[in-house]
């Protein structure tokens, strides 16, 4: 007896722990360029045949994977601080699109178990062609400009207009509530984590960006935005092609140096200072400026070849 009530707290607290989990790491990866879920159906206590048994279980796990789609779906975070449930709600537009993705979604393995249950995946795209992307991201017809490299260093009063989707959504500048900090200082070259080109050269020939956040919480979003620490954007959105964001994000998102191929065979590293609302890297005055300076000759952000270490 002693050993069954141990089982059965071993249970319970594994059960606990499960149910636990942080939605963003219990749910698919969506920055693997899918979203994945798996339903489970039975059929009723009395049906006619095996046949009709089997019919009625897969018709559930159906249901039920729809039902834990459609969940994870709205649960992505777009950017800092939308998810794409609150676009839903905001955006007719946008639930359209996403209901017919959602009612799209391809099964990609299916299976009858002994017990008479029924597992169905269903799986749809995050990026490329009805894609969600495709239902998050709005056309940009007019790319902004890249700010000038030395403007990192001005003061940052916000910009209510930094539209992160084209739905409206924008980059909230600091935490909601807080003024925008001051721009810090000028430093010399030395603190710079990649180092400043000579009187404001680029070195050139880099294929991508790095920006390691590594202990800072960073999460991953649909709509990132790199700023200087004055709270000054210098990468998103409103920045780069539409079909170039559809086709593959904006950024991809790695554990360690060794997955981060986005950025191809020569990237420029630079280390995050701190993470913006939980989503957005924040650079060093010089690293941003590095950064802008070198995207100058290169044009890996123009191609968003841009990787984040978490």
């Amino acid at each position: 007896m002693y050993r069954l009530k141990t089982g059965i707290c071993a249970l319970l607290v594994l059960a606990l722990a499960l149910v636990s989990l942080p939605a963003a790491e219990a749910a698919t990866d969506w920055d693997g360029g899918r979203i994945r879920a798996e339903g489970t159906g039975i059929a009723p206590a009395r049906t006619v045949s095996a046949a009709q048994a089997r019919a009625l279980a897969r018709r559930a796990a159906i249901a039920d994977a729809y039902r834990q789609l459609a969940e994870q779906i709205q649960g992505v975070d777009v950017d800092a601080s939308t998810t794409v449930e609150n676009m839903m709600v905001a955006s007719d537009t946008v639930r359209t699109h996403i209901s017919a993705l959602v009612r799209g979604a391809r099964i990609v393995d299916e299976k009858a178990l002994k017990d008479g249950a029924y597992t169905v995946t269903l799986e749809v795209p995050v990026f490329g062609v009805g894609s969600l992307a495709s239902s998050v991201f709005t056309r940009n017809e007019t790319r902004r400009q890249w700010i000038s490299p030395d403007s990192v260093y001005e003061p940052y009063v916000g910009d209510r207009d930094y539209d992160t989707t084209g739905y409206g959504t924008y980059d909230r500048g600091w935490d909601r509530g807080r003024t925008t900090p001051a721009a810090p200082a000028r430093r010399s070259p030395s603190t710079s984590s990649a180092g400043s080109p000579p009187s404001g050269r680029a070195v050139g020939g880099y294929t991508g960006l790095i920006v390691d956040c590594r202990g800072l919480g960073l999460r991953p979003v649909m709509s990132p935005v790199i700023k200087a620490e004055s709270g000054r954007p210098i990468y998103g959105y409103k920045n780069l092609d539409s079909d170039t964001v559809i086709k593959n994000g904006m950024a991809a998102y790695v554990r360690g140096e060794s997955d981060a191929t986005r950025a191809g065979r020569n990237p420029l590293v630079v280390r995050a200072v701190a993470v913006d609302a939980g989503a957005n890297p924040v650079l060093s005055a010089d690293d941003a400026r590095r950064v802008l300076i070198e995207n100058g000759a290169s044009g890996f952000l123009d191609a968003a070849n841009v990787v984040f270490i978490r």
